[in-house]
């Protein structure tokens, strides 16, 4: 059994947790998935959840929360430990991928009571906030990076087994979002890029009223990180003809000409697999700062304003894109990592 360790605060971090449990799983593998918040009493999901809100509301409270916040494991009890470590031994978990940092300090002694193949999973190219708050615990665990600030693209996770799609087969479209909290100033860059004359794929955390200037989704109200394993879900609003405007995110992504976003690690493997380019927004973080410089050091990212001193000219995107195909095929499958024994 391989267990993958999940938050659902940071789906820059889950969702590449659930496509690397779905790659698995065809596989032949058997899989778990576990998200921290599961295991939160509720009134400390409640505060998670009104955090987001103040986040949506100016992108300065999420910099300043990675400074502040508290360890979510300080709100577990033992007993919630002890139930949690019977489940990994009646499940017989014989490697856990972890992809929050937070995870590790709940692994660590149990790990040195049944030593267990631990990963754990980088999805930016510096220390994220959760594994700086990690320290010395788990000091067996093995750490594979996505992206590193050295310019290197160590490991990847298959997200798609299509190839990308042709540059002349797109429509031009940009796809305009906040990464998965919503955050930061992509609404205005939206209409800014509206007013010049360019269609918009616009992700909103809420369904908003009808705008003439972009096609709008909303994450289905239905679904959420910690009650669904399944890949976050998109709702066309106002509602698309029966059996029409459910889709991911991913999917837009791959026929747009640019992902106009904060650079969260979730986006760039995003970027990566659909070989399209990633206009950069300001980063929540010193971690994602560093992810939207490598991007840029690659070929693969211009910043927003760079972009707009060219009068947003689509003919720029284009060696982007060319920069990034082939580039997936690059990095170690982290599957095989995984499922190839070790000597």
């Amino acid at each position: 059994m391989i267990a993958v360790l999940t938050s659902g605060v940071a789906l820059g971090a889950h969702v590449p947790g659930l496509r690397l449990a779905q790659r698995l799983r065809e596989r032949g593998a058997d899989v778990m998935v576990d998200v921290l918040e599961r295991r939160l009493p509720g009134d400390r999901l409640a505060a998670v959840v009104e955090s987001r809100r103040c986040f949506q509301r100016d992108l300065r409270f999420a910099v300043a929360a990675q400074r502040l916040a508290t360890d979510p494991v300080d709100d577990f009890t033992p007993q919630a430990v002890g139930a949690l470590e019977k489940h990994w031994e009646e499940r017989r978990v014989e490697t856990f991928v972890v992809f929050s940092g937070f995870w590790l300090r709940l692994l660590d002694s149990y790990l040195g009571r049944r030593p267990t193949r631990t990963v754990a999973c980088h999805v930016d190219a510096v220390v994220s906030p959760s594994y700086r708050r990690a320290g010395r615990y788990a000091p067996e665990a093995e750490h594979v990076w996505l992206a590193r600030e050295d310019g290197t693209l160590p490991w990847t996770i298959p997200v798609d087994t299509r190839p990308p799609i042709p540059w002349s087969a797109r429509a031009g479209r940009l796809l305009v979002h906040g990464g998965g909290w919503a955050i930061g100033s992509y609404r205005d860059r939206a209409r800014e890029l509206a007013g010049a004359g360019l269609p918009i794929d616009l992700i909103v955390p809420e369904a908003p009223a009808a705008v003439d200037w972009a096609r709008c989704f909303t994450l289905d109200p239905d679904w959420h990180p910690w009650h669904d394993d399944g890949l976050p879900p998109l709702l066309e609003v106002p509602a698309a003809p029966e059996g029409q405007g459910r889709q991911l995110s991913y999917e837009l992504a791959r026929s747009a000409s640019a992902i106009v976003s904060k650079p969260g690690g979730g986006t760039l493997l995003d970027s990566l697999w659909t070989a399209t380019p990633l206009i950069l927004l300001e980063p929540a973080g010193s971690h994602e700062a560093a992810n939207g410089r490598l991007w840029q050091q690659l070929g693969f990212a211009l910043s927003y304003d760079d972009w707009r001193a060219c009068g947003f000219a689509p003919e720029r995107l284009e060696p982007l894109h060319r920069a990034l195909l082939g580039a997936a095929a690059r990095p170690r499958n982290l599957l095989d990592g995984l499922l190839t024994p070790r000597t």
